[in-house]
């Protein structure tokens, strides 16, 4: 009789040990389980984060350009404007927009970081041609306007291109279409197509890079 109280007592004590045990199991479980929902949370939020801030920081760009000489009137030029940069790496061309303007349109090219590349802008008389191929491009418009910068690349160093529309319809006053023509070996070209050959002139801004190009109507 003792002999059976005793493995009765065993088994009891077994069974509660491996209740003890199943339920500090379920307890771990779901405490990992909240662990990882809070870290999902977490990510998920500082991803919104990144995302909110790229979107302010890109309306707060919008918002400074149009309060730049938004509706002064200037002199310009329908020369060429060039400026020349050596010993830096290329800069990367990021996006590419546009606005009208009471007294002009404007276009942005936006790099970056803080630093520009140089640049060449004339009118050509002649058609825009692909710079790879040699093809002609076609651009709408009665005056082409060529943007030129170097060094800069609107690739990623795997070959992703950062500028997905890389034909723009504006219909603007004056500006109605852009193209890029070139990106290669750190030179990116993007030539403008105008209703009028205009006066034009150019404007650097700041963090980031942004160089901006204003066309009168």
């Amino acid at each position: 009789m003792q002999s059976v109280l005793r493995v009765l007592s065993v088994a009891v004590v077994i069974g509660v040990s491996l209740i003890a045990a199943a339920c500090r199991n379920e307890a771990g479980l779901n405490e990992r389980a909240t662990t990882n929902q809070n870290s999902a949370a977490n990510n998920s939020t500082q991803t919104n984060d990144n995302q909110n801030r790229a979107t302010d920081s890109t309306n707060a760009n919008r918002s400074s350009e149009q309060e730049v000489n938004s509706s002064e009137d200037f002199e310009g030029t329908a020369g060429v404007t060039e400026k020349k940069k050596t010993n830096i790496d290329p800069v990367l061309l990021r996006t590419v927009r546009t606005a009208q303007h009471e007294k002009f349109d404007r276009v942005v090219f936006e790099f970056s970081g803080r630093e520009l590349p140089g640049y060449h802008i004339e009118y050509v008389d002649r058609p825009a041609r692909q710079c790879g191929s040699g093809e002609v491009v076609r651009v709408a418009g009665a005056g082409w306007l060529l943007v030129r910068f170097t060094p800069a690349n609107a690739h990623t160093e795997s070959g992703e291109p950062t500028i997905k529309d890389t034909e723009i319809r504006a219909d603007l006053p004056n500006l109605k279409e852009l193209k890029s023509i070139c990106d290669f070996e750190a030179d990116v070209s993007w030539v403008l197509g105008l209703a009028h050959p205009n006066r034009y002139r150019v404007l650097e801004l700041s963090n980031p890079a942004r160089l901006v190009i204003d066309v009168k109507h």
